[in-house]
């Protein structure tokens, strides 16, 4: 584990030394900033609370997303792996919704819906509930068969049968789709944001590029992709490694 912190920091500090080389070559702070610049910048912002308040809705909405994302997709997916009917009924409507680019679905949800938050996280939910259902779809194809046909012996009730024989062996799937999703939705909603919304990072940014103020858009990117490694190294990691975990015992 310190093997690993410590190539990840070595790793961190490599990125930040391009980015060194990179502002001093440009010599512009107008154009690429030193890292060291950003700091006035970004005690501004979180001082004034607009930070803080601008993470928390992008936030809100990234795990509203990603929450109905996983539970259509789990169960879509489930359904098609285990139902080889469903599967070629539905297999062309997942190949469409995989292929249609993101933007398209953004601007049809925010025409048929409103420049509004339901259509905001309708726009990001359909972006990626159909990654996580080919997932888990693999994960459903995958299941062990004599275990299936253990639970039928024993006449397993469905959810002690959802509980103790399919979930264990669909995790690392789930937590592998879970992984993905967060990478995806969270750059979506800045799209989302970006384009129809009062609030937000995507928002922030939007402004600030009218304003050709390179600073504070890289004070918000960053912010949030710092928000994101957090989420990712402290929740979903760990999580990915207790779902594996049984497969090594």
């Amino acid at each position: 584990m310190a093997s690993r912190g410590l190539g990840t920091a070595v790793s961190l500090g490599g990125l930040a030394a391009l980015w060194i080389i990179a502002a001093t070559l440009s010599d512009d702070a107008s154009v690429l900033p030193q890292p060291w610049q950003l700091l006035p910048a970004f005690l501004r912002a979180l001082g004034s609370g607009e930070l803080g308040f601008h993470l928390g809705m992008t936030l809100m909405r990234v795990v509203c997303s990603f929450g109905l994302a996983m539970s259509v997709g789990i169960a879509l997916g489930l359904a098609m792996g285990r139902l080889p009917r469903l599967d070629r009924w539905l297999d062309p409507w997942l190949v469409v919704f995989l292929n249609l680019p993101a933007l398209v679905l953004i601007v049809l949800c925010y025409l048929w819906i409103g420049l509004t938050e339901t259509a905001a996280i309708v726009a990001v939910t359909l972006n990626k509930i159909p990654n996580v259902a080919t997932v888990i779809r693999e994960g459903a194809r995958a299941l062990d068969p004599g275990l299936d046909a253990m639970a039928g012996i024993y006449r397993m009730p469905f959810l002690r049968r959802m509980r103790h024989v399919v979930l264990p062996q669909l995790a690392p799937f789930i937590t592998a789709s879970a992984r993905s999703g967060v990478a995806v939705i969270w750059k979506i909603v800045l799209v989302v944001e970006f384009l129809g919304r009062s609030n937000g990072v995507g928002f922030q940014i939007h402004l600030y590029f009218q304003l050709f103020d390179v600073a504070m858009v890289l004070v918000y990117a960053f912010s949030f992709i710092a928000v994101m490694l957090a989420v990712e190294w402290l929740a979903l990691q760990p999580l990915e490694r207790r779902a594996s975990r049984w497969r090594q015992t």
